[in-house]
């Protein structure tokens, strides 16, 4: 599998239950409504769930309505997309002290504005 490619899994993953990780984790919203949360893996990777019950569009193209856990093995294109670039990207690392590896502390420092029907915000419970 090419790196960063999705791979479907089921939704709930060992990958994120190894005792003491503590998973990041990120509502993601479409036209307001709770879509579905992007996790970090215990892995290093990420994953994408969508809500059991979510029936509007998809957060992407590429990442179609299913059941199944995307699975990749670094941050998603998608959302690494929506980061701003340039003189906006140094100013939210200088401003909010993230280090510039760091894409998802990027992405839900922004997340509330973002370009687009997307808004993203840190999950601090797995109920969020």
């Amino acid at each position: 599998m090419e790196k960063g490619t999705a791979r479907a899994q089921n939704p709930v993953s060992e990958s994120t239950k190894a005792p003491g990780f503590n998973p990041r984790r990120a509502a993601v919203n479409q036209h307001g409504k709770l879509a579905g949360h992007l996790e970090e893996t215990v892995d290093g990777g990420w994953s994408f769930t969508y809500l059991e019950d979510y029936t509007g569009a998809p957060v992407s193209l590429t990442i179609p309505l299913r059941k199944e856990a995307c699975i990749y093995s670094e941050f998603p294109a998608i959302f690494e997309g929506l980061l701003p670039e340039g003189p906006q990207l140094e100013a939210l690392l200088r401003k909010h002290k993230i280090d510039r590896k760091d894409t998802f502390r990027q992405l839900v420092t922004v997340g509330a504005d973002l370009v687009g029907s997307l808004t993203v915000t840190e999950a601090l419970t797995e109920t969020d």
